[in-house]
């Protein structure tokens, strides 16, 4: 029958250092063997009974009656004191040996737990490093599937599968502040991809009261249906991708947009981030009360109005070539870096009433159909040449 409960095997000895080893040798040899203690023994009994018939022979000599009894017995008390003084002095070594030895022997205790508890605490770090290292490691790989997984979607041809997959980004952002550039920098190559908005469909009808049918035997041939726009598959795909670039639009405002306090920000905003839409299409785009480090929106076209209303651009914002199709308001917006609009197109009303241009400022040859720059302050360099407001040379600073 076996045991139900069988003895765990016993936990492997911590060898002792050398050094310690050592001591514990050196203390064992120092111990009194029970034949040393045997040869001490006799060798005390010796000198005992040596110094009695010593003392015994040269107290007696030339004595008779009772000084002979008293010298005798004197011989004797002396001899047996010194036997006793002997084994005295014996006996507080072997005491003083032991307590050396019991010392010696707790102080090899003492380093040998000591050198135990060195070793058991640098296993347990090793250990709790190996772990951070696995928890680490998951982390990262898990983080990694997110990423490609939210990529991948992104990039599908349902655009309901595109909405998950911008949003997933969002998610791995909003948990992971290192990765928070990568994920804006995803965001604005979607957005930089070619993109055509659906035209509007719809229109005004015809006025005016549709005349009667006139009876007739004449049969005319059948009308071809005329086919709608909106029954267009291409029509209807760039429709939902407006959407998707809409949704991607919202999350860059949502996350650049500090709140009340810079100081304390609210948790949604991210810090130190650039924005690079180069060439990008942009529907009714809303970007004010923004803190951005460096834009750039070269080449851009903006379908709609543009809104960057008391938006910071801490870096350099740059919208050469940009095409603003509808309104496009920068009223209250601090540049703090340079501002470029080189070439810039305004195809409706410019409003840059209150804005700081705290560096240099370019506007050359850039075409406006009616701007405003009332209560602007220029603390760099203003540079309006050839710019042109309905055909005419326009210039605010000189004004």
């Amino acid at each position: 029958m076996t045991d139900e409960n069988p003895p765990s095997a016993p936990a492997p000895e911590v060898p002792a250092p050398p050094a310690l080893a050592a001591r514990v040798r050196a203390a064992r040899l120092r111990e009194l063997s029970p034949q040393a203690m045997l040869v001490i023994a006799v060798l005390i009994t010796a000198l005992t009974a040596g110094a009695v018939v010593v003392l015994w022979w040269l107290a007696t000599a030339g004595l008779n009656g009772a000084e002979l009894v008293t010298a005798r017995l004197d011989a004797l008390k002396i001899g047996l004191s010194v036997g006793a003084g002997s084994g005295g002095v014996v006996a507080l070594y072997l005491a003083w040996r032991r307590q050396r030895s019991t010392e010696a022997d707790l102080d090899n205790r003492e380093r040998a737990l000591f050198h135990q508890q060195e070793v058991a605490a640098s296993t347990m770090a090793h250990q709790d490093r190996v772990a951070r290292a696995t928890e680490h490691d998951a982390a990262e790989r898990r983080l990694t599937e997110l990423y490609l997984k939210a990529v991948e979607q992104l990039g599908s041809v349902q655009a309901a599968v595109r909405h998950g997959g911008l949003y997933a980004l969002e998610r791995v952002a909003q948990d992971n502040p290192s990765q928070r550039q990568t994920v804006v920098d995803v965001i604005c190559a979607y957005l930089r991809n070619p993109y055509t908005p659906p035209p509007e469909v719809g229109g005004p009808r015809r006025s005016g009261v549709r005349r009667p049918l006139l009876r007739s035997t004449h049969v005319r041939p059948a009308a071809m249906p005329v086919p709608s726009p909106e029954s267009s598959p291409a029509w209807h795909n760039r429709l939902q991708e407006r959407e998707v670039r809409l949704a991607a639009q919202r999350v860059l405002r949502r996350h650049l947009q500090p709140g009340d306090d810079l100081q304390q920000p609210q948790r949604t905003f991210w810090t130190d981030i650039d924005l690079d839409l180069t060439g990008a299409t942009l529907i009714d785009f809303t970007f004010s009360n923004c803190h951005v480090g460096t834009a750039s929106f070269n080449g851009a076209t903006f379908v709609g109005s543009a809104g960057f209303g008391e938006t910071i651009f801490a870096g350099g914002a740059w919208f050469d070539r940009a095409i603003f199709s509808g309104d496009a308001w920068f009223d209250g917006v601090t540049f703090v870096g340079g501002a470029g609009f080189t070439n810039g197109t305004f195809a409706r009303h410019a409003k840059f009433t209150g804005t700081t241009f705290a560096n240099d400022a370019w506007f050359g040859w850039a075409t406006f159909t009616e701007a405003d720059f009332s209560g602007a302050t220029f603390t760099g360099g203003a540079l309006f040449y050839g710019a042109t407001e309905q055909g005419s040379a326009f210039d605010p600073v000189e004004r």
